[in-house]
C-alpha cells in the first residue's frame, strides 16, 4: 500500500512538472537526491560500523548475557510463553539493545533471528503470529531510544549547530511510545484471551 502512495506521488509530481514546463526540475531533483543518498550512506557506514563493533564486543565479552540476566524479570513479564534460556530471548535483548542505541538498521538482523526463534515455539500455527511475536513486534517498532545515533550522525552531516539536542525529545517520545505499545499489547492480549476463554 505504501508503495502505491509513493508511486502516486512520483507520478503526480512528474505530471505537474510536465504541465508547468519544468520537467528538468524533476530530473535535477532525482539526481541531487540520489547523490545525497550515496553521500549520507557512506558517511553513516562509520557510525554503524563503530556501534556494531561495540555490540559484537559486548556479545563476546558476555555483557549481552549479563544484560539478559539483568532484564530477565522484565522479559519474563513481557514474554511469559518463551522459556528463559531460549535463543529467542538473547536475540530479543540484542535487538532491543541496538534499538536503544538508535541503530535500527543494525537491529534488523537480530529481529529476524528473534522472529525465527519465536516461530520455532509457535509450532503448528505457521500462519498465525504468537502472543510473543506480537509483543516483540510492538517493542521493536516502539523501542525507547537513549542515544539516537543515526539521527545525530545525519544532523552532523548537515552541519547542525548542536546535533545532540535531539536526545531529550527522542527519549521522551520513544519512552512514551513504548509504554503505549506495551499497554495496548497487554490490553489486546487480555481482550483476545477473554473472548477465546
Amino acid at each position: 500500500m505504501v508503495n502505491l502512495v509513493w508511486l502516486g506521488m512520483i507520478i503526480l509530481g512528474i505530471l505537474v512538472a510536465g504541465i508547468n514546463g519544468n520537467i528538468e526540475i524533476v530530473t535535477k531533483a532525482a539526481l541531487d537526491s540520489a547523490n545525497d543518498a550515496v553521500k549520507i550512506s557512506i558517511s553513516l557506514i562509520a557510525i554503524m560500523t563503530f556501534w556494531l563493533g561495540i555490540m559484537k564486543l559486548a556479545e563476546e565479552a558476555g555483557l549481552i548475557r549479563m544484560l539478559a540476566r539483568l532484564v530477565r524479570p522484565v522479559m519474563r513479564f513481557l514474554f511469559p510463553s518463551v522459556p528463559k534460556d531460549h535463543p529467542a530471548m538473547g536475540a530479543i535483548v540484542m535487538n532491543l539493545s541496538a534499538n536503544i542505541l538508535g541503530l535500527g538498521n543494525a537491529a534488523t538482523p537480530m529481529g529476524l533471528i528473534a522472529m525465527r526463534e519465536l516461530q520455532k515455539l509457535n509450532r503448528g500455527r505457521e500462519d498465525t503470529a504468537s502472543e510473543a511475536m506480537c509483543t516483540f513486534l510492538a517493542l521493536n517498532t516502539s523501542c525507547v531510544t537513549l542515544i539516537p545515533t543515526t539521527i545525530i550522525g545525519i544532523r552532523l552531516l548537515y552541519g547542525s549547530a548542536d546535533p545532540t539536542d535531539i536526545v531529550g525529545p527522542t527519549i521522551m517520545a520513544t519512552a512514551f511510545s513504548m509504554v503505549v505499545a506495551v499497554f495496548v499489547d497487554r490490553l489486546l492480549r487480555f481482550i483476545y484471551t477473554d473472548r477465546r476463554g
